[in-house]
């Protein structure tokens, strides 16, 4: 059994196997994971990947909004310590950021990556080095950044690094602008979720994402996301190795509907939801020329997000932002 700090200042207890294989390992060994590719392949010739659909053939390397084409672009990989408490544990979380995005946020903390720089293409193999020295460094987990629109890339790596025997809990690190295709065709593959929910208000990611229907689909990915993994396992070591985490970005002048996200997560997904509240908004991209969003936000804003958590029922959230670790 694990402890898990919760709100109310006690513990939850949480019973888990000794020992889980990455859920990957079977389809693998099934050949599933071949028909999951081929499958994800066949998204990319009228890209339909995620909510956009823009429709252009990838496999002939043209490029819609995320400006992807037939392969994967990289702008890093490293042993990441600034992540979840139960990714990061003692080794950090082997994250791989993928260059750009499918939603594009006007104010993206990773503006840089997603808007600007957009990395270095890779192929197959590359991507599977990059996760099995991830895995020999003493990563806990494959945390990929912005997924969205290279799954079928990432599938591929996979089954090469599988080969190779890794053997981590795979993380998909999303905006949460998800289609229900594409996470059907995850299933199974991935152990960890962990999707932002941005906005509540369509207006607000019409604004600064252009997605109007950001929430909508936010909220489907997300119940699929939970149907596929459950709540949140954490082993003995205090190690996530499968389920949901939520991130939610408190954004100034509470445009981001920091209520009604997290009422939605506690009521319709599980008050056990393992929900990260964050501070760290600063104006990046063009936040700064917006009269709303162009400053950070403010002690007693954040307090009472935290706060809305709580009376929401919801019980436990990241140590790191409610300074219980």
């Amino acid at each position: 059994m694990t402890e898990i700090l919760n709100l109310s200042g006690g513990f939850s207890f949480i019973n888990i196997p000794e020992f889980m294989y990455p859920s990957y390992i079977e389809l693998y060994e099934n050949n599933e994971l071949s028909v999951r590719l081929e499958r994800a392949f066949g998204l990319l010739e009228s890209c339909r990947l995620c909510p956009r659909k823009c429709g252009i053939n990838r496999l002939k390397n043209e490029t819609g909004i995320c400006g992807t084409g037939r392969k994967a672009k990289i702008a890093s990989y490293n042993s990441h310590f600034g992540e979840e408490s139960p990714l990061v544990g003692r080794h950090g979380s082997g994250t791989i950021f993928f260059g750009s995005c499918n939603l594009l946020c006007s104010f993206c903390q990773n503006y840089d990556i997603s808007h600007i720089d957009h990395g270095i293409e890779v192929d197959t193999e590359n991507l599977a080095s990059m996760m099995i020295q991830l895995e020999k460094r003493g990563c806990h987990n494959i945390n990929f950044v912005t997924p969205t629109h290279v799954v079928p890339q990432i599938i591929g790596a996979l089954i090469l690094a599988v080969e190779h025997g890794m053997r981590l809990p795979l993380v998909y690190n999303s905006s949460g602008y998800d289609s229900i295709e594409t996470l059907m065709l995850l299933d199974g593959i991935f152990d960890i979720y962990m999707p932002d929910f941005k906005f509540w208000n369509n207006k607000w990611a019409e604004r600064y994402c252009r997605a109007p229907n950001y929430r909508e689909f936010a909220m489907k990915a997300i119940r699929e996301m939970h149907r596929q993994v459950g709540d949140l396992i954490i082993d003995e070591n205090g190690i996530a190795v499968k389920g949901l985490i939520i991130r939610h970005l408190v954004l100034p002048n509470n445009i981001c509907g920091t209520a009604d996200v997290l009422n939605f997560i506690s009521r319709e997904i599980s008050p056990q939801t393992y929900t990260n509240v964050m501070d760290q908004y600063r104006p990046c991209g063009t936040a700064g020329a917006d009269e709303f969003i162009n400053r950070r936000i403010t002690a007693q804003e954040y307090k009472k997000a935290l706060n809305t958590a709580k009376t929401a029922g919801l019980t436990r959230l990241d140590a790191v932002n409610t300074g219980t670790g």
